[in-house]
């Protein structure tokens, strides 16, 4: 049994993390501002701090030490300098959460095409960024500054049941509705990963002995004709499909990027076939819409 704390475990595939690690019998404490409501009731611990604050989470990990620290809530330089500092002989592994966008976009990204190791460090908060930029620099400076070992699971988007984004949920509802949606890109290829599978992942990270970047997705890619096909398939409805409009469609941007899973893979983490997921997902939102 491990002693573990999760910074961010009741949001999406956070809550899906704690779920993984309860049901291996790990002793996790989560921390968060209280906000938000979980429903793990006294199977866990909690703590209640704003990670940003580097005072009073230093007050609060007073006295605590754990065997793996997650977070999912490590979004610039500052906040990942705040976690070098306060977890400072406090933890035998730190596990982030990162994503697909410290790339740049391509086609069958690997772990390689991003060195967080020389990357150049600007200190700013999480307003000073772009998501992208935030993340490269929150990984510079974990990689380069860590007393401790550290894993960054780098994911692409995730989608869920629970997705409060609502970004694949927004091609159903524009569908159903008849209403248009802009597209600039109907093939290009995508990566994504559902939320059960994120957390499960998070936490094969912290029980396997690897350090470094990682990538985690689901096995195949899905390009954006595809999900509206399907959606098509199963109400009956036809698109409305424009190249420019008000109404433009989330991973617009996003198109003609993926990643390359095949490190986590030979390492031993059973992916899940992109396809059968997706689909999924989508006839939920489908049936919620009748």
């Amino acid at each position: 049994m491990k002693k573990v704390l999760v910074l961010g475990g009741t949001r999406f595939f956070g809550k899906h993390l704690v779920e993984a690690l309860l049901q291996d019998g790990h002793d996790v404490t989560i921390a968060t501002r209280g906000i938000t409501e979980d429903f793990f009731g006294s199977r866990v611990k909690r703590l209640i701090v704003d990670r940003e604050d580097e005072k009073q989470l230093t007050e609060r990990l007073t006295d605590k030490s754990y065997d793996i620290v997650y977070d999912n809530l490590c979004y610039s330089s500052n906040a990942a300098k705040i976690i070098c500092e306060v977890l400072r002989g406090k933890t035998k592994k730190y596990v982030m959460t990162s994503s697909m966008a410290v790339y740049e976009p391509a086609l069958s990204l690997s772990e390689e095409d991003f060195n967080p190791y020389e990357y150049a460090i600007a200190y700013g908060d999480r307003n000073d960024f772009n998501y992208g930029e935030g993340k490269r620099l929150a990984e510079a400076v974990v990689f380069q500054q860590a007393t401790f070992p550290v894993v960054a699971a780098r994911f692409p988007v995730v989608i869920g049941e629970n997705d409060y984004t609502k970004r694949l949920q927004f091609y159903v509802e524009h569908i159903v509705r008849e209403e248009p949606i802009a597209v600039n890109d109907l093939d290009g290829k995508l990566s994504f990963i559902h939320e059960e599978e994120a957390g499960e992942f998070l936490a094969w990270c912290g029980m396997k002995d690897i350090e470094g970047p990682i990538n985690a997705c689901s096995n195949g890619v899905v390009s954006t004709r595809e999900i509206i096909h399907f959606i098509e398939e199963n109400t009956g409805i036809k698109s409305l499909i424009q190249e420019v409009g008000d109404h433009v469609a989330p991973y617009n941007e996003l198109t003609n990027c993926t990643l390359h899973n095949g490190k986590a893979n030979e390492l031993g983490f059973p992916f899940r076939g992109l396809k059968i997921e997706i689909e999924k997902v989508l006839r939920y939102y489908i049936h919620a819409m009748k």
